[in-house]
């Protein structure tokens, strides 16, 4: 059975006509990029297409404000980029009007594809509202005052910024509270430490919960301070090589108070448009913070996934909430699923880290001046974003706050340490401390049991030294 024909119709562009499908909101610049990037059939993502939307309607006011676009143009630009911000927005309109901007991520460098298919859809919209086909045109209104080589890049960072404060602090905020419950409630819970996966001297459980309470701490000051570096290195003003060629001076200023109204960000326009516009810097400093979030959930997923192994030939100290059957041919079988979750973020974060890091190195894309590998970079950086926002949520609510500890067991191997001898160290010596060690381990007997058997010390003062929870505290 074939399939029928699309129906088509002819658009123009400066390199003359092109066949598009009838019903799409582009025109021939993007079908021309459809046709010649079918590389992986991945599109950017709708808060790129998003960002660019906002972007364009803070353009489209700003020039108003110049007296350089007439107030019934740019109301027409503004209701159209509100009806695809709308879309975007509403989970039963989102693919439809995704089905508009269809062009590969690894397509034109600069982006210049995207950014006009961008104006191609806002400029027919605009021009259906006006009931025009000529009213407001992609380039001279919808682009006024506009490159590709500074709005991709603006709209890169106004995406990141806006899934940084939405989605990434938020959950990460909830991990950490839910994080600071366990250090509290277990803070009485005296287990042993251990380095290099061996035993060492005691530790509470709520001490070991605080560190990883901290780790996301400054993991929440890490997702912040790579939203401001964002924020304050706009590129939007520079136009095509950073001189500002055919935009007003005021232009960018204005551009950004628009968007810091609408996001609730500080944007600022860039100090030096040509390193704004030649670097990617920017970008690669912020990825750095989300790698090391990334790091830091991985290591709390192990961590925790460790302590949880067992339930009887492993450490077993905690009970991770069982969330799905853990085998298809051992039954009861339960696996620490949400950990390995997050330790496959991290993996992919980490890939992520190099691919921007190489687009955005003199190496590979910023050879002479502009870069040019910014789709990939843009999309690398938001899915990090987006899978950091996604596992600190799960690790939060499908994890840590249904974990228990099993306190006999967590307890129990304090006595069972070799290493709470090290308190004795400083009274009877680290040699005979380690003779000690040396027998109780091949005895079987605890150091508490040799030390008393062998009338080195009375119980008494073995006791004050074998207090366990008061070795957890810092002494002088």
């Amino acid at each position: 059975m074939t399939s029928k024909p699309k129906r088509m119709r002819i658009e123009r562009d400066s390199m003359g006509e092109m066949e598009v499908p009838s019903h799409a909101l582009y025109g021939a610049s993007t079908q021309r990029a459809v046709l010649n990037f079918p590389v992986s059939g991945r599109r950017l993502p709708p808060e790129i297409i998003y960002a660019f939307a906002l972007l364009k309607r803070a353009a489209a006011v700003a020039n108003t404000k110049l007296k350089l676009l007439d107030q019934k143009r740019s109301k027409f630009i503004v209701d159209a980029c509100n009806d695809v911000m709308e879309a975007l927005s509403n989970p039963e309109r989102i693919d439809g009007m995704m089905e508009h901007f269809p062009i590969d991520v690894f397509q034109t460098g600069s982006g210049t594809s995207t950014n006009m298919n961008m104006n191609e859809v806002i400029s027919r919209l605009a021009n259906k509202a006006a009931n025009s086909k000529y009213a407001v045109h992609p380039n001279d209104h919808v682009n006024m005052g506009q490159s590709s080589n500074d709005t991709f890049p603006t709209a890169m960072q106004i995406a990141a910024c806006m899934e940084l404060r939405e989605s990434l602090i938020p959950s990460l905020k909830g991990l950490r509270k839910s994080l600071k419950t366990k250090t509290k409630k277990w803070d009485k819970i005296v287990t042993i430490g251990r380095t290099h996966l061996m035993d060492a001297t005691p530790i509470r459980m709520g001490q070991i919960f605080s560190g990883y309470e901290s780790a996301i701490a400054y993991g929440i000051r890490r997702a912040e301070r790579a939203m401001i570096r964002l924020a304050e290195n706009m590129p939007i003003g520079g136009t095509a090589v950073g001189t500002g060629i055919n935009t007003h001076p005021r232009f960018a200023s204005i551009v950004c108070r628009e968007l810091t109204k609408e996001v609730r960000v500080s944007f600022k326009e860039a100090d030096n448009h040509f390193e704004a516009q030649a670097t990617r810097d920017c970008v690669v400093e912020a990825h750095g913070e989300l790698k090391t979030i990334a790091i830091s959930i991985s290591k709390i997923a192990n961590d925790i996934r460790w302590l949880g192994s067992g339930p009887r030939c492993g450490l077993f100290e905690l009970t991770l909430p069982a969330t799905q059957p853990g085998s298809s041919i051992m039954p009861g079988k339960v696996n620490p699923v949400i950990c390995e979750s997050a330790m496959q973020v991290f993996c992919q974060v980490v890939g992520n880290d190099v691919a921007i890091t190489t687009a955005a190195s003199g190496g590979i894309g910023s050879i002479l001046e502009l870069n040019l590998c910014m789709p990939v970079i843009a999309e690398r950086l938001t899915e990090s974003i987006m899978l950091l926002s996604g596992v600190a949520s799960i690790l939060d609510e499908k994890m840590i706050q249904g974990l228990e500890v099993n306190k006999e067991i967590a307890e129990g191997l304090v006595e069972q340490s070799l290493m709470v001898g090290t308190i004795l160290a400083p009274v009877i010596g680290y040699d005979q401390t380690s003779k000690l060690a040396k027998e109780a381990f091949k005895t079987g007997e605890t150091i508490r049991e040799i030390v008393l058997r062998k009338e080195l010390l009375s119980e008494e003062e073995l006791n004050g030294y074998l207090d366990f929870a008061d070795m957890t505290r810092p002494h002088t």
